[in-house]
């Protein structure tokens, strides 16, 4: 039992150190200005553009779903105008940043990660070794600054859609007054609900690089090493953000305390 234990926690220790010296490496490269246009253009739309139709259709559905629930329950206590802040503070503050982080951590993460390891077991990492370029430069730092610049872009899209569809369902097809719907919901939210949903769009974009970039750059053993790290690169960036969440919901309260 003790060995399992202590095989477990050099395991996390050791990826924890891999993933501090894989930041070390992009932030050096950043800020050297060691960055390729072009491949930034391309992750942008890559994880921008591409990322859209899964964010929207998410943020609508749940903010239809969480419109719904919430006038069943408060319909009950006579609070229905009450329903619009309920579904934007939710939106902004949790279901926006943490949706939008395990959708983008399902379709991008994975292909970050199978991309890169496919290279690392085929060799071409060490071709650009060869050639004088550092992998970190060529392959993690583009992505990097694509998804530190697009993933607050689709939170704010998630939101949005999903307070839209959440007043839809509400208004036109539970009967809320409108105007007190959108009464309610703006003198409950504030400035600081779209920051903290910002910040926490931000941080989970970059974990999701650092994930699956690192399992992508450790795979090893061929196809079967290629699909095992983009299998973790998903489920240990999911867990992540979920885990991270927690903690920067706690912090992130003290600086944009909620009401």
């Amino acid at each position: 039992m003790n060995h399992l234990v202590k095989r477990r926690v050099n395991y996390v220790l050791s990826e924890l150190g891999q993933i501090a010296f894989l930041a070390k490496d992009i932030l050096l490269s950043i800020f050297t200005f060691k960055v390729v246009w072009r491949d930034l253009l391309y992750q942008i739309y890559s994880i921008g553009v591409k990322s859209q139709s899964v964010v929207i259709i998410t943020g609508a559905f749940t903010g239809m779903v969480l419109g719904a629930q919430t006038y069943f329950q408060f319909h009950r206590l006579s609070m229905d105008t009450a329903v619009g802040a309920v579904v934007a503070v939710s939106m902004f503050r949790e279901l926006g940043p943490v949706l939008t982080g395990l959708m983008v951590a399902g379709r991008v993460g994975a292909s970050m990660s199978a991309e890169i390891g496919t290279m690392k077991v085929t060799e071409q990492l060490d071709a650009l070794r060869a050639l004088g370029v550092h992998p970190v430069d060529y392959l993690v730092v583009p992505r990097m600054i694509a998804m530190m610049i697009s993933m607050p872009i689709l939170v704010v899209e998630c939101v949005g859609i999903g307070i839209v569809t959440g007043m839809f369902v509400a208004v036109h097809l539970l009967g809320v007054s409108q105007v007190w719907y959108v009464n309610y919901m703006l003198k409950f939210t504030a400035l600081r609900d779209l920051e903290m949903a910002l910040t926490k769009g931000f941080v989970f974009g970059v974990l999701i690089v650092f994930v699956a970039c690192n399992e992508g750059l450790k795979s090893q053993e061929g196809a079967v090493g290629v699909g095992r790290a983009t299998t973790e690169a998903v489920v240990i960036g999911s867990l992540a953000i979920l885990i991270v969440n927690f903690f920067l919901t706690m912090v992130l309260n003290i600086f944009f305390p909620a009401g």
